[in-house]
């Protein structure tokens, strides 16, 4: 697979989403770590997860112990595989969502998340959305003092705008290596922050980048480019539309959930499309 470069760690152009894996409908572990192999055995090193990825409370961080489980069990080194993990979420008793970017609670929730992926440093350490209740320079302060202590090696942050980019960056400077937003053919609103990501050589990670896209095998009608470029190339709708996203910047890294091992096969096929410039111009222009 082509690599592409996360700070100074280099992994593959695609990544895995585990949210999938642990939420509401969300496969049998078997098929969930049957699903984590195939993304290695594809060439995959990067994984994405977070400790809010669970069904409830009773069960935080049911995502990062699974992956610290596939990990273990996969037979094969896996000493290249970087999994970026994200604090500042959580989900109560009954499921609901919540967001805290204390410090105090961030520094909390990275030491479970340790734990939990069973490592003494976490290589990708995310802040997972802003909270509104707390300045985010004092939540991006935290987690520059979990790099400073070395409890992880490189500061992501999420959900983000333009401005709140341009905050983390003065306060981290190079230890900021990703932005992780919602990025897809139906969500395109994070353009601003991908051409800034691009400036400053940090890599975008777009969540959800299968977005507009029918599991069904086609595109709503808005973008039936998508379709008809994949019906000419003999690959899925998903491959080109990850492929697109990757010839928007060399920094873009998707990373699409998934849930079974033959959707996450597809999704790193992408890798190798290349897309004319005709073809991405009209993928591009399909709103």
């Amino acid at each position: 697979m082509h690599n592409r470069r996360i700070g100074s760690v280099t992994i593959s152009a695609i990544g895995l989403g585990g949210m999938p894996l642990s939420i509401e409908g969300r496969p049998d572990e078997e098929r969930a770590v049957a699903t984590i192999h195939a993304a290695i055995d594809a060439g995959i090193s990067f994984i994405d997860t977070a400790m809010s990825y669970c069904l409830n409370s009773s069960e935080t961080g049911h995502n990062e112990s699974l992956i610290a489980r596939a990990l273990a069990s996969y037979g094969g080194d896996t000493s290249d595989v970087l999994v970026g993990t994200k604090g500042g979420a959580a989900r109560g008793a009954d499921g609901a969502w919540s967001f805290n970017g204390d410090p105090a609670t961030l520094r909390e929730a990275c030491e479970g998340s340790l734990k939990r992926l069973g490592v003494d440093s976490i290589g990708l350490y995310q802040l997972h959305v802003p909270d509104p209740n707390v300045p985010y320079a004092d939540s991006v302060g935290a987690l520059r003092d979990l790099y400073e202590t070395g409890k992880i090696r490189a500061v992501g942050i999420s959900n983000v705008n333009s401005d709140q980019l341009r905050e983390a960056h003065g306060i981290l400077g190079e230890r900021l290596v990703s932005v992780q937003n919602n990025f897809s053919p139906a969500v395109r609103d994070s353009e601003p922050q991908l051409r800034l990501c691009t400036e400053l050589g940090i890599a975008f990670l777009p969540y959800s980048p299968l977005g507009g896209i029918s599991r069904a095998g086609g595109l709503g009608s808005s973008h039936a480019a998508f379709a008809g470029i994949a019906e000419e190339r003999g690959v899925s709708p998903q491959q080109v539309c990850l492929a697109w996203e990757l010839a928007k910047s060399p920094v873009v890294v998707p990373i699409p959930g998934s849930s079974r091992p033959t959707t996450i096969r597809d999704s790193a096929a992408a890798a190798d499309l290349k897309l004319t410039a005709a073809e991405f111009a009209e993928l591009d222009a399909a709103q």
